[in-house]
């Protein structure tokens, strides 16, 4: 008989891949397990591009079961080759420790943390893995694995031609470590992970395998794109934060109401809580009647990222800018920044808040996506006169208001 939970995960579309669909299968029809996902401190939010795992790990809480979210301070100092050209810049300890203590923030909004059975545990594989030597973390796994079977992954294959480094080869292992690790230490049996992580998972399995002679599983979900089938995350410049200094609740909300009609019923299946039946109606609106749904999305989705009155006051701000007759320059929000000399476009953009690094401003702004005034800006190089009030907007529905102090 197929598990309950795993038929609502099936239903709601996350799962892309499995190592044994039967064997976990059998595992949840047994009772109780625990399940783990990783994530590295690469920045000090996540982003609605880590979502995907991040709400079937909670699926897995609501159905009794214990999550387990891994930090990654050990694999960050490393860099994960997965889906990457180029190696990942190297991070100072400053900003590892503000990059971990954002990621806990984010994982602290989708979980219950604490000591009962179903409660989630937070950890940090920098932990267990400082206490290897290097002499001492060859001779425990050197020859767990073997060269010919890392080769073989695709995130090594697509590296060799343009310099993978000794460095971000060992990625690999430290990941089945984390995953033998967790599978001793709490009963782990389950990593959940995006597509992109697959091969670096498999690797655990084997591991525990190897040392243990034990079973133990890998459930894999699909990667979110966006308008343009490109994946979305930081280094795309595309990033939707969880974390609400790096993102508004506002623009959260923004984000899901203006989701294209095409992904609608996917979006209410994967990042809502709201049954089935209910999605079926909604994904069932026509035309105009669509928008309701998208409503139905944008409240529910940030209501779990942010809380309730969060969402209803995104809403009602929404409501305010864009409902009929609502002009929306004149109910923008506001903010102030110190700004008495013209200031360079992708500076005013990063001082306003609109974005979090010059290179993601640029990157809007020549793709016409930024107006000052009504005035749509393509140039990087333009400059914003100081002014009383500076009217910025980003893409078709973003507005700010911008007083110069």
């Amino acid at each position: 008989m197929q598990n309950e939970l795993l038929h609502e995960l099936q239903a709601r579309g996350f799962i892309n891949q499995t190592s044994n669909l039967d064997g976990l299968n059998d595992a949840l029809n047994a009772g109780k397990i625990a399940a783990y996902l990783g994530s590295d401190p690469t920045a000090d939010s996540l982003h609605v591009g880590h979502l995907v795992p991040v709400m079937m790990m909670r699926w897995f809480q609501r159905y009794g079961h214990r999550p387990i979210m891994l930090v990654g301070g050990a694999t960050g100092r490393i860099g994960d080759p997965s889906g990457r050209d180029t190696g990942r810049p190297m991070m100072t300890e400053e900003v590892l420790a503000k990059n971990i203590a954002g990621l806990k923030k984010s994982y602290s909004k989708f979980f219950k943390f604490g000591d009962g059975p179903s409660d989630a545990v937070m950890v940090d594989n920098y932990d267990w893995m400082k206490t290897y030597s290097h002499l001492d973390f060859l001779r425990d796994f050197g020859t767990d694995f073997t060269v010919p079977r890392m080769l073989s992954m695709e995130s090594v294959k697509r590296r060799l031609d343009n310099g993978m480094t000794f460095l971000e080869f060992n990625y690999m292992t430290f990941q089945a470590v984390d995953f033998l690790t967790l599978y001793q230490k709490y009963g782990c049996v389950l990593q959940a992970c995006g597509a992109d992580q697959w091969g670096n998972a498999i690797m655990g399995i084997e591991l525990i395998r190897k040392k243990l002679g034990k079973e133990a599983f890998v459930l894999s979900t699909s990667l979110i794109t966006d308008s343009n089938g490109t994946k979305i995350g930081k280094s795309a410049g595309n990033a939707v934060w969880v974390n609400e200094d790096k993102t508004s609740p506002y623009e959260y909300y923004q984000y899901f109401r203006n989701m294209p009609d095409e992904l609608v019923e996917k979006s209410l299946k994967i990042f809502t809580e709201i049954p089935l039946d209910e999605i079926a109606r909604l994904a069932a609106l026509q035309g105009a009647e669509l928008n309701a749904a998208k409503k139905v999305l944008a409240f529910a989705a940030t209501e779990i990222a942010h809380g309730a009155d969060a969402a209803r006051d995104a809403a009602a701000a929404a409501d305010a800018l864009f409902g009929a007759g609502a002009p929306a320059a004149d109910n923008a929000p506001t903010t102030t920044i110190k700004m008495t000399d013209d200031m360079g476009i992708l500076d005013f953009l990063c001082a306003c808040g609109m974005f979090d690094s010059r290179s993601e401003a640029r990157r809007m702004v020549e793709q016409g996506g930024i107006q000052i005034d009504g005035e749509r800006v393509t140039d990087p190089r333009a400059v914003v006169h100081p002014a009383a009030s500076i009217l910025v907007q980003r893409g078709k529905k973003i507005f700010l208001r911008v007083v110069c102090d």
